[in-house]
């Protein structure tokens, strides 16, 4: 392995812990504490291990943990009203309704529901709309993660040829809108692309988010490039990415491996996201 390799769980441990300490000081002068409400439908183990995970660091950086758990059979009307009196209530600081919902529920109304400024997973249309626009509000936790390793390891941005492997709402649209805002040159390209490795070789910088175990080899990396790999798949040779780890390590200056790159970012966001959402909603300087 020549690359250098990415921790983004040493990168994650100090954003919360700068969240934390920006807590305690929000606290000290006066403020309340953020609240975070976990909206949990039914009993999916991987959703309640995330949500678990989420709740857990929430208390650790000082933050409410202010978790509702609801049925699996429960009706839109009921998931509604949870989430309208949530967006009322001012100790709510962000709103986090945890996804996939079962398939009887219109996820995407939900998800409406959710006041931009409290939308802290920054999904939200309002929320997609201002970045797309370059304007002020809160992004998507993973592709901010992203960004913030970047800058963790001095990745220059401006000018660099960026290219994103995936075309998600969730992560690959807003991790572009986010690299070009640092004043990247920017593709999107996906599964379908033509000659996906030649377009990826082009790449300074390299984020691989397209949900396809292995999908880039050694063969779609620059030399030096530094690569970001969003892709985790449970395999029977354990945890894997969209990136094949070994062999593109051995091509780019950078890498981040999986687990322990991208994933540890993703919680970490979201409390950073709530911290703001919180000193927005009660009037105090962010930053």
């Amino acid at each position: 392995m020549t690359a250098r390799l990415i921790d983004g769980t040493a990168v994650a441990r100090g954003v919360r812990a700068d969240v934390g300490r920006r807590v305690a000081e929000l606290v000290a002068a006066g403020g309340t504490a953020p609240g975070l409400a976990t909206v949990l439908i039914g009993d999916d183990p991987a959703s309640e291990v995330y949500v678990r995970n989420k709740r857990r660091l929430c208390t650790e950086a000082g933050m409410a943990d202010l978790h509702r758990h609801l049925p699996g059979d429960v009706d839109q009307a009921t998931v509604a009203a949870l989430l309208d009196e949530l967006a009322a209530d001012p100790a709510v600081s962000g709103i986090l309704l945890q996804l996939p919902v079962p398939a009887h529920l219109d996820a995407e109304a939900l998800l409406g529901r959710i006041p931009a400024e409290k939308d802290v997973d920054g999904l939200t249309t309002a929320n997609a709309g201002l970045l797309a626009q370059g304007r002020p509000g809160l992004r998507p936790c993973t592709p901010a993660g992203v960004m913030a390793l970047l800058a963790e390891q001095e990745v220059a941005l401006s000018g660099a040829e960026a290219v994103v492997v995936g075309r998600s709402v969730l992560v690959g649209r807003p991790m572009a809108q986010l690299l070009l805002a640092a004043d990247a040159t920017v593709t999107i390209a996906h599964s379908r692309t033509r000659d996906l490795a030649a377009v990826c070789r082009r790449a300074d910088v390299l984020v691989v988010a397209a949900g396809i175990p292995g999908l880039v080899g050694a063969d779609a990396v620059k030399p030096g490039a530094t690569v970001v790999d969003v892709g985790i798949h449970r395999t029977e040779q354990g945890l894997r990415g969209d990136v094949e780890f070994a062999a593109v390590a051995e091509v780019a200056g950078a890498v981040t491996p999986v687990p322990g790159g991208v994933g540890p970012m993703t919680i970490a966001m979201l409390l950073a996201n709530t911290l703001t959402a919180a000193t927005v909603q009660q009037g105090r300087p962010s930053r």
